[in-house]
């Protein structure tokens, strides 16, 4: 991961890793979004299961997906590194729950309890779920119910290996130097840690 996906961009110093994901998850959204509007005439989906219930909001936040995620960097103070966890973290809940899918009603409690999940996971001091609370503009007990909602999601699967990391930091480093995306965006908007995985093996076998 090169230098400047580290570094601060502008006078804000936030990292570029977090407009890149900002975008990615913006683009998804809008796909799903649209999605859910298209099937309006159609009989409607089957609720999202139980441990997801939790993260998808009555409303739609008013705060955008970039405003939310450049806030949680100013209070959070976390590293880079998380981010990309929390990334990780997101694309396996995902894969292992395919009926799910992101959109304005459940992007802004995914992004928190991801990020929390993660500092947790990786720094060796963290702030707590009322803080973590606060900063994401939901109660201390809706945090609670997120982030055991979230870990049942993943199984417990928390562990991140140095390959899969170096792979996701890869496909968001590309990401992050396109003018626009060379592909639609997925359902789940990221790639599977199989295909990562793979894919950095034959860069390695290539080198």
């Amino acid at each position: 991961m090169g230098e400047s996906f580290l570094t601060g961009e502008g006078l804000s110093k936030v990292p570029r890793i977090v407009s890149t994901i900002s975008t990615l998850l913006q683009r998804v959204t809008d796909q799903n979004d649209a999605l859910a509007s298209s099937r309006c005439q159609l009989p409607p989906s089957p609720p999202p299961p139980r441990y997801a219930v939790a993260f998808y909001a009555l409303e739609k936040p008013e705060i955008t997906i970039r405003c939310y995620l450049d806030r949680i960097f100013q209070f959070a103070h976390c590293s880079p590194s998380c981010y990309v966890v929390a990334y990780i973290y997101l694309d396996r809940f995902l894969n292992f729950h395919p009926s799910i899918a992101i959109d304005s009603f459940s992007v802004h409690r995914f992004l928190i309890t991801a990020v929390l999940t993660s500092v947790k996971f990786m720094e060796d001091r963290c702030y707590n779920n009322a803080y973590f609370a606060r900063v994401g503009g939901i109660s201390l007990d809706e945090m609670n119910y997120l982030e055991v909602d979230f870990l049942f999601g993943l199984r417990f699967n928390l562990n991140v290996t140095p390959v899969i990391f170096s792979s996701y930091c890869s496909f968001l480093d590309k990401e992050m130097n396109l003018a626009t995306p060379t592909i639609p965006p997925r359902l789940h908007c990221f790639p599977s840690e199989e295909e990562s995985s793979s894919s950095c093996k034959q860069q390695q076998l290539i080198v």
